[in-house]
């Protein structure tokens, strides 16, 4: 079976067929007025699936994730917060690449950020007005909808019937009501960017023709995000970008539910979210990929403790059976058990619900053979297969550190003590003390552990001990344990397979 991917624009399922050699995708990324809520993360996580499959599957891939840093909600949080709008979108930036990070989401080939395609963004505005789609009104310029006759090919909705429940930006500068905003002229206090038209700067929809455009070509092959971006967002973006050039924008489109809390979608602009950071404090990043994948990407995910008990639990019962004694040295050509299953599962828009669902039959099959010494080769081959199936879907092997980072801790605590430095351990290890102590699953004690270590170096670097610092940064990398030092001071890590 051939990879099947549903289309939103056809409303079909598709074979999917690429265009060129190198596979674009192009992704919505966040507008970055705040931190990242798991939505965010759900979205990113669905470029992450589809990237590894198609690199599994043999395809050459290149990827964008954009950031939205120049927005009227990032100019409202300037005016709130007293800060310059660059300081915000790099803070919340840094946390969102630290926490894909730490969810070993793969990070894109680009990150491109409108502010730093302003060329490109002017230039198509241009060509719009010159081909008669989009016109000019005292330092504004918008784009004439009912002049693109496919307008509404996305939502599968007429111009009238999308009028009827939008929410219209008003402006009496504008010939048609339903006409959007390609270019705002500058109001006092707001950034802006010198253009034919005067001081201003781009409108969002603009922004990711323009980065997409630039990057993966006129043309390209799977756009990814939200579906609460099918409108209007990605229909403004079809109707500029065909407008524009003549050719098709992205031939296939993928949307992602939504993720609800208590029945709502979650949303910064509505203050209804879970940040990330704080969801890391109490789940593993596998527990958390877990959560996620356990529902297929098209449909909507409520975000709840007990989901994500639920996805503790599950992700247990793997890795009790991987920890097994008798899987450390694990065969390596083998033909993994169900593989055929696990392809179809895969090729079927991406079911990760369906692949999950043989790793954890494998797992049930495995523990049906414990302690069956004829069965100990076929144990050791079904190990090997649930691992080369976590690898495929991205979950790191952690089970395989505790011992590790117990090695590194010890070595840190008996050379923080060699320098008298007791009274920093006992500041940091203390706060972590009564969590070890309530640890019921091992896949806790893998983050808890790393953060205590990435506290005390911090702690370390904040007191210019640079070289005791580095020290467990070189630890870490011995056990393929990863450390980035952000701008801010914090630091992340990213676990290296084998």
């Amino acid at each position: 079976m051939a990879l099947k991917l549903y289309n939103t624009l056809t409303r079909k399922l598709e074979e999917f067929v690429p265009k060129k050699d190198v596979v674009g995708i192009y992704t919505c990324g966040l507008t970055v007025q705040g931190p990242p809520h798991v939505g965010h993360i759900r979205a990113a996580m669905i470029r992450d699936i589809l990237t590894r499959w198609l690199l599994h599957l043999g395809y050459k891939v290149a990827t964008l994730e954009n950031f939205t840093d120049v927005d009227d909600k990032i100019i409202e949080k300037q005016k709130e917060n007293k800060t310059d709008w660059r300081i915000i979108a790099e803070d919340n930036i840094e946390k969102y690449i630290q926490a894909c990070d730490k969810l070993n989401i793969i990070k894109a080939t680009v990150y491109p950020r409108a502010s730093q395609h302003m060329e490109e963004i002017i230039n198509l505005v241009q060509r719009l007005i010159d081909k008669g789609f989009a016109y000019e009104k005292e330092g504004d310029v918008y784009f004439k909808v009912r002049k693109f006759p496919d307008y509404g090919k996305l939502s599968k909705k007429s111009v009238d019937e999308l009028m009827a429940g939008a929410r219209i930006e008003p402006s009496a500068l504008k010939e048609d009501p339903f006409d959007f905003a390609v270019w705002k002229a500058a109001k006092p206090g707001e950034p802006y960017w010198l253009s034919p038209w005067g001081k201003g700067r781009p409108g969002w929809h603009i922004e990711c023709s323009a980065m997409s455009m630039h990057y993966l070509g006129e043309s390209f092959d799977i756009h990814t995000g939200g579906e609460d971006l099918i409108f209007p967002h990605h229909e403004n973006e079809i109707a500029q970008s065909i407008a524009a050039t003549d050719k098709e924008f992205a031939h296939y489109w993928l949307h992602n539910g939504w993720v609800t809390l208590r029945g709502e979608k979650m949303a910064k602009s509505t203050g209804h979210y879970f940040l990330i950071d704080e969801l890391l404090k109490d789940y593993s990043p596998n527990i958390v990929r877990l959560y996620l994948l356990k529902t297929q990407y098209r449909n909507q995910i409520e975000f709840s403790e007990e989901r994500l008990d639920e996805a503790k639990s599950a992700y247990s019962r793997i890795a009790d059976y991987l920890k097994e004694k008798e899987f450390r040295e694990l065969p390596k050509d083998i033909k993994p058990f169900m593989l055929d299953e696990f392809t179809e599962a895969m090729n079927d828009d991406l079911n990760t619900p369906k692949a999950l669902s043989i790793i954890f039959d494998l797992v049930t099959k495995g523990n049906e053979k414990l302690g069956k010494k004829e069965y100990e080769n076929e144990r050791k081959e079904i190990a090997a297969s649930i691992k080369y199936y976590l690898t495929i879907l991205g979950f790191t092997e952690e089970i395989e550190y505790h011992r590790e980072l117990m090695t590194v801790f010890e070595d840190v605590r008996n050379k923080l003590r060699k320098e008298h430095k007791n009274k920093l351990l006992d500041d940091i290890a203390g706060d972590f003390l009564d969590d070890f102590m309530s640890i019921k699953d091992e896949s806790e004690f893998f983050p808890m552990m790393i953060n205590l270590l990435l506290r005390i170096r911090n702690r370390l670097r904040k007191e210019k001990n640079f070289e005791f610092a580095d020290y467990i940064r070189k630890r870490l990398a011995e056990h393929r344990i990863h450390v980035y030092d952000g701008k801010t001071g914090e630091s992340t890590y990213r676990v290296e397979l084998k």
